[in-house]
């Protein structure tokens, strides 16, 4: 059965700001559905017109684009409560993909409604507008990461600010967090060989400031990878939910 927006177990987490009685009856309007997927299942392809938008409700997944070369870039990783496929619903396509790598389960948005959305409630228009900045502005570390940060120091912030997140979300247990991820997809992230990657890894682990094995992400000492990565452990700002 497809889940209330009143009952959302997301609304419990930390990392998200409160609707009002409104708000969550305006949502369960605006809500056609639910999806789940299995490890693997592309949600939305690159060069795709989605007819559909979604809030990832449980799993993670992964954002990427390919160059007619073949080669690939990761954009970032996808976790509970992110908003899914704006860009093909103000653009008109997606210029990424998006894939499961866990199982997921989506809430699904009908994209054609979409500028009723925006004109029968500005207040979560301008929520959407808030994600699309925190997403553009991520994006900006990341390409001072790409730039400007080496090896050690980039994917130090890469696991810092997975971590961070991963807490809010309630999904971190003894320091330890499930990363569903591949080193490819790390180095593809980052812009780094996969040996490049491995050898850093390494180099972390001897340092005891982490450990990822077998999908399980163990951060040993927070304040100390964030001195590596040349950033902080300021708590993340509250998101609205979609």
């Amino acid at each position: 059965m497809a889940t209330k927006c009143e009952h959302c177990p997301l609304h419990s987490k930390d990392l998200f700001v409160s609707m009002s009685r409104e708000e969550l009856e305006f949502m369960q309007r605006f809500k056609v559905g639910e999806l789940t997927v299995n490890p693997g299942t592309p949600i939305l392809l690159e060069g795709s017109n989605a007819a559909q938008m979604y809030t990832a409700l449980s799993g993670m997944g992964i954002r990427d684009t390919s160059l007619k070369t073949g080669e690939r870039q990761v954009i970032n990783f996808v976790f509970p409560g992110d908003f899914i496929g704006l860009q093909a619903a103000l653009l008109g396509e997606m210029s990424h993909s998006v894939e499961a790598r866990t199982h997921m389960r989506l809430c699904v948005f009908d994209r054609s409604e979409f500028y009723q959305f925006f004109r029968s409630n500005p207040s979560r228009a301008f929520d959407i507008t808030w994600l699309a900045a925190v997403e553009e502005h991520f994006l900006g570390e990341t390409l001072t990461s790409l730039g400007q940060r080496s090896a050690t120091e980039a994917i130090a912030w890469a696991f810092l600010k997975v971590f961070q997140r991963g807490k809010a979300l309630g999904l971190t247990t003894n320091s330890q967090m499930a990363f569903p991820f591949t080193q490819r997809d790390l180095a593809d992230a980052l812009g780094l060989s996969l040996v490049h990657t491995n050898k850093t890894l390494a180099k972390l682990k001897d340092r005891q400031l982490m450990s990822w094995h077998d999908g399980i992400l163990q951060i040993n000492n927070l304040e100390l990878l964030a001195e590596v990565a040349v950033s902080d452990t300021d708590p993340l700002p509250k998101r609205p939910l979609m």
